[in-house]
């Protein structure tokens, strides 16, 4: 009855009320609670099999000789070229002055434009790459509390395309780091500002809350104020709203609803 009938209370860690709604000691509650933490909500998966999905990176940097060197991973890419058949054949259509030329032309020149375009896209791909890796080189270094604030909109103005090409780049690629392997898409986020001018990245003030909900008092969980006032004493001049909207983007449940999962943990 606690998942068909009373979820919704459940979901809020409400065992006072959970418990006088199926007129129930909160000891027995948490009995049922102790029984459900148990269960697989999946059972079916221990008879599939495992899939691994395994992320191939379109960039690869590596640190060599103390810089960081961007390199396009084009490995198990063919490569492609105009045949040399098909040359022969417009050449001779050409001489000839076949009926075919006009439609050989216009293929080879379909072919040429392709080729070019790849190749603007790959000059593109690095680019933008190299753009990143420079901005975030304190980042791929040191760590999160180093990642800086970027946008499209300044990416594309600094290596000179429209925005949007910037969007259909970093879309479903894969940068490999001396930390780890991100999508490109990881890198883009909001800028904040601090006390004295610079600019914060909102990825950093994310991590900064996660790890504050991470280490608080399980007895007394860190409210939104305070964690805005938290901030506010390390720079990071931000609303409580704002704190708020983070908070949920991290999946992260409000102080009230934390303290009473942290006292059924503790009871248990």
């Amino acid at each position: 009855r606690i998942i068909t009938d009373y979820l919704y209370i459940l979901e809020k860690a409400d065992f006072v009320h959970l418990a006088r709604e199926m007129g129930i000691s909160l000891a027995e509650v948490k009995s049922r609670i102790d029984v459900l933490k148990n269960l697989n909500p999946s059972p079916g998966r221990k008879y599939s099999r495992e899939r691994t999905d395994y992320v191939v990176p379109d960039i690869i940097v590596r640190k060599e000789e103390g810089e960081l060197d961007v390199i396009i991973n084009d490995e198990g890419l063919p490569r492609l070229r105009i045949s040399a058949f098909y040359k022969k054949l417009l050449t001779e259509a050409a001489k000839e002055k076949s009926e075919a030329l006009p439609f050989l032309k216009d293929r080879m020149k379909k072919a040429f434009w392709f080729l070019r375009s790849l190749d603007q896209r790959n000059r593109t791909i690095d680019k933008v790459a190299r753009y990143i890796v420079d901005k975030q080189k304190d980042f791929i270094e040191k760590g999160i509390e180093y990642i800086k604030p970027l946008t499209l909109m300044e990416l594309a103005e600094e290596i000179g395309v429209h925005e949007s090409t910037v969007g259909r780049v970093v879309s479903n690629k894969y940068m490999l780091t001396p930390r780890g392997t991100f999508p490109l898409k990881y890198f883009f986020h909001k800028s904040l500002a601090g006390d004295y001018g610079e600019e914060i990245s909102s990825l950093r003030v994310k991590e900064r809350i996660r790890k504050l909900v991470e280490r608080e008092d399980r007895e007394n969980p860190l409210s939104d104020i305070e964690i805005e006032t938290i901030l506010a004493k390390e720079n990071f001049r931000i609303a409580r709203r704002t704190v708020a909207k983070y908070r949920k983007q991290l999946d992260i449940e409000p102080s009230h609803i934390r303290k009473r999962k942290y006292w059924m943990e503790e009871s248990s």
